[in-house]
């Protein structure tokens, strides 16, 4: 089997010359961008790597690129280093040399050296897809422990600071803040000015940031001026306890929230300093509801805590649980993933905090201010594309990273678009395609104008809920949204075999008429009916759908194939074209198995010919293609070639963890095959089809 220009290594080799030259090194790899804190959709710094970027030798930014001020120094007998950022004009400090990054499924680790103390600094952002509460707390922990590199004692004291750019994406707005003294040291800072469920550059312009710590009697604090705080630290290695009431803009002279910690004298580990930043609203979502009233939705947290400050509390306190809870989903992750490939696992880990950083857990609240918290709705944001809601055709490439870890979250992503729809506001016959053109609205589109996808959303709507009843068998959404799922299966039967000129979910890539891969995604749609259906006892309709399915895959085959039939066409007729048929995925995953064997083969032996050192385009209309939908096919295609998945896995790894002057953003699903280039979308939370493997093993 050939594999053209396919050069498994190359992530590897990129790796090593590149830490040859940096002076530190990253396990598993450089990734485009390092995850600092990564909760919610505005909650989500990121440290750019490019070709290598320390900790302190950029500011760490939000996932749009813009810079979210995150300051930290580490004072050792005396001389001060700064470790986290790239603060100026402040004088006396010297830069510490960073050693090591290590990042997992839930956590980003640096090891620095100041002097004669090595700093590890562990960024933990916590994936606790079993606990609505937990997963639901829009806080990520930053964790600071220091340790002698020379066997002697030596006076340490730490320093860090967030700026005021964490709460609004225009720098000229106006904040106020303040700071909350007791057993838990708590900065808020927010806008003068708010403006429910409004973004500014994709920062939420509602609600606060947080930064807090326990306190304890080597505990100082401070608020002012970004350079007077900082140097008041590096001059004296503590705060005054005060705080500048000159609320103003945030570029006005860079208001900054301070914390010191007198860590005394140091010669073998110390216990963890516990730092918070977050960003909490409420109410989070606006939502659509029966008759066109609009119902404020909160974050699941708030059913269990009175208060942000208890919320807080709470989350610092459980630190070491937290910790150990990750350590145990990282090990989970990495040991399944390891089964398939070292690659593989690497890659497994750098997405996951991505897929569930785009999500918010809510509830509802009735007129008596109870919370209902058996109305459960998951909103997922369409990050750094459209910024839709609950954009189904998003939802579905992320859909393996819900399978793996907690189906249920995947059911109640599903729920806000099954409810609307359920009641009627909706015109058209096919399923929807987002729940609001603009996140956190979630306002429908009661005159049908969302963007048309109906063949992809359809057919994407009917294989989730299968899929999501065959891993719980909990029949929950069947029972409830019978009529729904048989009027989007009665489209697909009029439209799925011969599909009209549309888009797909690669709209990018624009419009086409006979889409091969969307047909698949079509038949496979109404053969999840059928099951369905048996499901439900309904055995004449699931006899009905099973027959139709079946007749359309024979029908469908030959104007599929090429004459030639060594591949499928992009489009029927078109024995010059192909495209990556992802959409097999969902035949392997349902256990439907309604495309012969052949098919598979023939796929298999074909992407062999056409890959690229990072893997195979998405279709011949250019030589760009989509990680995730990479992944599916290695997925899909596993047990036909191992050679195939493994080849499809390192093109996914080399453009990951290529370590290129032009990839600085959160990791992209679009990129270009032939030198590794980002396409133009990051953070999405589709990369949880990265997992697509882990989901079919």
């Amino acid at each position: 089997m050939r594999f053209k220009q396919l050069i498994p290594g190359l992530g590897a080799l990129t790796l090593i010359a590149s830490h040859s030259s940096l002076g530190w090194s990253a396990s598993p790899f450089i990734p485009p961008s390092v995850p600092l804190a990564v909760r919610t959709p505005y909650l989500s710094a990121w440290l750019p790597q490019g070709a290598g970027t320390a900790l302190n030798d950029a500011w760490p930014t939000f996932w749009t690129g813009s810079t979210l001020g995150w300051a930290g120094y580490i004072a050792v007998d005396g001389q001060a280093y700064t470790f986290l950022g790239d603060p100026g004009g402040v004088d006396g400090t010297e830069k510490a040399l960073q050693k090591s990054l290590q990042f997992t499924a839930t956590q980003s680790v640096f090891v620095l050296t100041a002097g004669t103390i090595d700093l590890t600094v562990t960024f933990l952002s916590p994936v606790e897809p079993d606990d609505l509460v937990k997963q639901s707390l829009p806080f990520s922990y930053l964790a600071l422990s220091a340790v002698s590199n020379d066997g002697k004692a030596h006076s340490v004291q730490l320093y860090t600071d967030i700026s005021a750019e964490w709460v609004s994406g225009d720098d000229s707005l106006t904040v106020n803040w303040t700071i909350s003294v007791g057993d838990i040291l708590v900065h808020q800072v927010q806008l003068e000015d708010q403006s429910l469920f409004t973004e500014a550059s994709d920062h939420i312009q509602h609600g606060s940031a947080y930064y807090a710590t326990e306190w304890s009697a080597n505990t100082t604090y401070q608020i002012g001026q970004d350079v007077i705080v900082r140097q008041q630290f590096v001059s004296s290695r503590i705060l005054r306890n005060t705080q500048d009431t000159a609320y103003r803009a945030v570029s006005d002279d860079w208001p900054v929230f301070a914390f010191a910690h007198d860590l005394g004298i140091v010669t073998g580990a110390t216990t963890p300093i516990v730092i918070a930043v977050g960003h909490a609203r409420d109410p989070a979502i606006e939502y659509i509801i029966a008759g066109g009233a609009l119902q404020n939705r909160s974050l699941y947290f708030w059913s269990q805590f009175s208060s942000v400050g208890s919320a807080i509390s709470s989350f610092l306190t459980d630190y070491t649980a937290a910790l150990a809870r990750a350590q145990a989903f990282d090990s989970k992750v990495q040991s399944d993933a390891s089964k398939i490939s070292t690659e593989y696992a690497a890659i497994v880990a750098l997405s996951i905090r991505q897929t569930f950083g785009a999500i918010e857990i809510t509830i509802s609240s009735g007129s008596n201010k109870q919370w209902n918290t058996s109305d459960v709705m998951v909103f997922m944001k369409e990050i750094s594309s459209d910024g839709n809601v609950n954009t189904v055709d998003v939802i579905f490439p992320a859909w393996p990273a819900f399978l793996y870890a907690n189906p249920t979250l995947g059911k109640y992503l599903l729920l806000p678009l099954f409810e609307y729809q359920a009641t009627g506001q909706y015109p058209n016959k096919w399923s929807i395609h987002d729940m609001g053109a603009s996140y956190p609205k979630a306002l429908g589109h009661n005159d049908g104008n969302d963007e048309p996808m109906p063949l992809e959303e359809s057919g994407n709507m009917l294989i989730m809920t299968l899929s999501y009843i065959q891993k719980t068998q909990d029949f929950s959404l069947i029972s409830r949204y019978t009529g729904l799922l048989d009027q989007w299966t009665q489209f697909l039967v009029a439209e799925a075999l011969i599909p009209a000129n549309q888009i797909s979910t690669d709209d990018f890539a624009g419009s086409l008429a006979n889409q091969t891969n969307l047909a698949i995604k079509g038949i496979i749609g109404i053969r999840a009916m059928a099951e369905i259906a048996s499901l439900l006892g309904d055995d004449t309709k699931n006899k009905n759908y099973t027959s139709i399915a079946a007749s359309y895959v024979q029908q469908w085959q030959p104007l599929a194939l090429s004459k030639d039939g060594t591949h499928l066409t992009l489009s029927y007729g078109n024995d010059r074209s192909w495209g990556l048929a992802y959409n097999l995925f969902a035949d392997r995953l349902l256990g439907t198995n309604l495309f012969p064997q052949s098919i598979y083969d023939i796929e298999a032996a074909w992407y062999a010919t056409v890959a690229d050192s990072f893997g195979v385009p998405l279709d011949t209309r250019h030589t760009y293609t989509k990680s995730d939908w990479q992944m599916f096919t290695a997925a899909t295609l596993a047990t036909t070639s191992a050679t195939l998945r493994d080849a499809l896995i390192s093109g996914v790894h080399n453009y990951a963890s290529a370590a290129l002057e032009s990839n600085s953003e959160p990791l992209g699903d679009w990129y270009e095959t032939l030198n590794g280039d980002v396409e133009g979308f990051r953070a999405r939370p589709v990369v949880g089809g990265h997992l697509a493997l882990l989901v079919l093993s």
